[in-house]
């Protein structure tokens, strides 16, 4: 089959590798029609080659049709349609029965000290095969994949495996009060997602913060009130209380979270760890980390006392000072973490079923074949051409 392969520092290829087999019982193969490009995969195309090899399979927002089952599958057969999950969970030990499938005790990464092991994302998390593939093999066949019914085009349902999830979880983990502000740093594909998500579940004002002209216009397409950091980078939290009475938002989203493609200082950081041999690379990057706290800095700057401030935006390294004194006098309250996709998926799913009621058919900027993996990186990490989200279809 043909895949999506990491070959070195921002070198991407589109490979024929083997096909994906039945390893255990209650494995099934999954013949993929669509699969995303999420932000966080480039920090594979870049800072965290450490923890890849040449030929690792990337991606983790795949959906497509069951193409064979395990011999202990029960409720999949060839032919049903499916949507999978980038966190690997059981769906039966005690952190998923607790809705926390992040942190999943059956695929937890033990040796490298991380959460649930995750589709195409390294030895910090399993080295599992992604789904930029033709074919995927998804373990846990009775608990793990979503069913979706027939009819309604991929687009409905493809971001179920990442990007609504995400979105949903930053934004009841920001705790808007209803009629509350909410102000979203960063207005990406999971940014962008929780805007939308916290209109339909009643915050009275969104804020949306970038620095992309295209994601300004499609934010504010949708009704949120955007502010170009381009024009305000110095006087964007005087114009933010100004919006809020001048006490500041109930609530502040990070979707920015570790952009060393972003920022001079963290990309020197990343460009210098490239030169090192991977053990010590990894070693300085899980110590010393090669975050930008920009944008986290600017949340706690601007929640309003006693607010709540949600990270969604990933963030990696150990070293990174946090202001805990500004943190404590203010009473903020932080959540953060990987999404809990299937903890979610029973409020989304219906609204799916019943609508688009978060424009998830043309959330896509770019629709793509899988032999254009590569340009679609470069341009993706360069912000060129009108790039928000981008889906291969194999």
């Amino acid at each position: 089959m043909r895949a999506v392969t990491w070959q070195g520092k921002q070198d991407i290829r589109v490979e024929e590798v083997p096909d994906p087999t039945i390893q255990e019982p209650t494995d099934v193969i999954v013949r993929i029609t669509s699969t995303g490009l999420c932000g966080s995969d480039l920090h594979l195309y870049d800072p965290l080659g450490p923890f890849l090899d040449p030929g690792d399979i990337l991606g983790h927002e795949p959906m497509g049709v069951v193409q064979e089952v395990g011999p202990q599958v029960t409720k999949l057969k060839p032919g049903d349609r499916v949507v999978v999950p980038f966190n690997i969970s059981c769906g039966t030990c005690y952190m998923c029965s607790q809705g926390l499938q992040s942190q999943c005790e059956t695929t937890q990464v033990r040796e490298q000290g991380k959460g649930a092991a995750l589709f195409g994302y390294t030895k910090l998390y399993g080295q599992v095969p992604g789904g930029q593939a033709e074919y995927l093999r998804v373990p846990f066949g009775d608990t793990l994949p979503i069913k979706v019914p027939d009819g309604p085009p991929d687009s409905r349902f493809l971001f179920l495996s990442d990007v609504l999830p995400t979105a949903w979880q930053g934004v009841q983990y920001a705790n808007v009060p209803k009629g509350g502000t909410l102000v979203v740093l960063g207005l990406g594909p999971i940014g962008d997602m929780a805007t939308r998500v916290a209109r339909h579940q009643g915050a009275g004002q969104v804020i949306g913060v970038d620095l992309v002209p295209e994601r300004l216009e499609r934010a504010a397409a949708n009704g949120v009130h955007t502010i170009d950091l381009n024009q305000h980078g110095d006087d964007v939290v005087d114009l933010i209380r100004n919006l809020t009475d001048g006490r500041g938002p109930d609530s502040v989203i990070d979707a920015v979270g570790m952009e060393a493609h972003g920022s001079p200082g963290a990309a020197a950081a990343a460009k210098a760890v490239g030169f090192l041999p991977s053990p010590l690379a990894r070693k300085l990057m899980n110590t010393v980390g090669i975050d930008r706290l920009h944008a986290l800095d600017l949340a706690i700057d601007l929640v309003r006392r006693g607010g709540t401030v949600s990270l969604s935006g990933v963030y990696g390294g150990m070293a990174d000072p946090l202001p805990m004194m500004t943190m404590f006098d203010k009473q903020i309250q932080l959540r953060m973490g990987q999404a809990n996709v299937w903890r979610w998926v029973p409020e989304i799913l219906p609204l799916l079923q019943d609508g688009d009621p978060f424009g998830v058919e043309s959330f896509a900027t770019h629709t793509l074949p899988l032999s254009e993996a590569p340009t679609a990186y470069a341009q993706f990490q360069k912000k060129q051409d009108g790039m928000v989200k981008v889906v291969f279809q194999p």
